[in-house]
């Protein structure tokens, strides 16, 4: 899993919106649960958000260089999915 987590040098910011209650979001809780500490170790300068608000469809965004935002959708995923998705953003330069 660590390997999985080593992000580009040209992402920015990884950024997740999500509810902390409701059952859509229950996968993005139990995902950041378990790897944002693993993310978190192997990129320590770069910011990791958690932004929580009540009806809040769980997405990813992620920045890179120049600007340049990309966007996941996370609802209904499971959380190898989710893992997935990550994965593939955080490898992405741009």
């Amino acid at each position: 899993m660590s390997g999985k987590y080593v992000f580009t040098k040209g992402l920015k910011e990884l950024r997740f919106l999500f509810c902390q209650t409701s059952e859509q979001s229950a996968a993005t809780r139990t995902f950041l649960n378990r790897a944002y500490p693993t993310m978190k170790k192997h990129n320590p300068h770069t910011p990791i958000l958690m932004r929580e608000a009540s009806g809040t469809v769980p997405r990813v965004f992620a920045r890179y260089d120049l600007g340049k935002e990309t966007q996941e959708a996370l609802s209904g995923l499971s959380d190898a999915q989710i893992e997935e998705r990550i994965t593939t953003l955080v490898k992405q330069t741009s």
